[in-house]
């Protein structure tokens, strides 16, 4: 049992079951299939998404932690003394833990995950190793509105989003847009926001990273239909159903799938869903962009681009933007 009390304060706003159950319905019943990529996170999708970010075949992990860490000093003058840190989808809380380090007097720092367990339990980790860091946890759908709570003694500090991993990836460029506009509101003008984009390269790169030799993201993407039938009573047989994943270079992005090996039925909450042998379910995208794209992305939502990090092979990319 984690103990609340190392937390300077926390936030429910997590879905209930039925939005889920009602997600998984409206996905299965659209053509082609899809289900919404933030239900992979539950515990076990959560862990398992840590793990590879541990695989050899997964660089944007180790790439983008080799930035942060060689710019901290660089990135903290620019979030400047005295700042709320606001992580979006922190899950482990680990990268923050090089900003955190290397900031003078940080106001506070809050979590916002959607996966309730996993956020609490890495708050009051990260809590205990910063003791004299108000730690804030919000468990939330950061794609939709929410409060951050003021700190303790901080109410007017300036706010400084983190979102790292490429996450900005799992948005469509309609979405992306929407959420910068979000987050621009949430942070408000003076405020920042440091986020990480991964780079367009071969697609041989990318596809090994997405589908890697030892299986763990075939089991990440195969754990959504284990929670389905878990939480919301669905009767998918994981045997039946295998993972792929493939570069789309006309969109510029990753695709994730479940592809039915067999025509079979599934139900759930009374209704049936037929699927054809190779049909899939479509379960995460994620973009890959130019530095230029990104910038012009970000200019038209609300951030003015004031500076980018990469690394020597050009894989990954870390933007520092302010509010406009």
């Amino acid at each position: 049992m984690v103990d609340r009390a190392d937390l300077a304060g926390f936030r429910d706003y997590a879905p209930e079951a039925d939005d889920f159950a009602a997600d998984v319905l409206e996905g299965l019943s659209a053509r082609p299939k899809t289900l919404p990529c933030k239900y992979l996170y539950d515990r076990r999708g959560s862990r398992l998404f840590e793990d590879i970010c541990e695989l050899e075949e997964y660089y944007p992990t180790r790439t983008e932690m080799k930035i942060l860490a060689d710019n901290a000093r660089e990135i903290a003058m620019l979030f400047g003394p005295r700042c709320h840190v606001v992580e979006f989808g922190s899950g482990a809380s680990t990268k923050i833990r090089l900003i955190l380090a290397a900031l003078r007097s940080p106001a506070a720092y809050t979590a916002v995950d959607i996966s309730r367990d996993m956020l609490l339990e890495a708050s009051v980790a990260l809590a205990r190793d910063f003791p004299r860091l108000p730690v804030i946890a919000v468990c939330a759908d950061y794609t939709k509105p929410f409060e951050v709570p003021a700190p303790p003694g901080g109410a007017e500090a300036k706010r400084v989003g983190f979102f790292p991993g490429s996450t900005i990836g799992n948005f469509t460029p309609e979405e992306a847009a929407e959420f910068l506009q979000g987050a621009a509101s949430l942070l408000k003008p003076g405020g920042g926001l440091l986020i990480g984009v991964d780079l367009k390269k071969e697609r041989a790169t990318l596809e090994r990273a997405y589908d890697d030799s030892k299986g763990v993201s075939a089991a990440f993407n195969l754990n959504l239909l284990y929670r389905i039938n878990r939480e919301v009573g669905g009767t998918f047989d994981l045997g039946q159903f295998t993972h792929r994943a493939f570069y789309n270079e006309t969109l510029g992005r990753m695709e994730m799938h479940l592809m039915s090996r067999a025509p079979q039925l599934v139900r759930m909450r009374g209704q049936s869903f037929r699927f054809a042998a190779g049909e899939t379910i479509h379960t995460e995208n994620s973009y890959k962009y130019a530095i230029e794209e990104f910038q012009a992305l970000a200019a038209g939502n609300g951030f003015a681009p004031e500076r980018v990090w990469t690394d020597a092979n050009n894989l990954f990319t870390v933007h520092y933007l302010r509010v406009a």
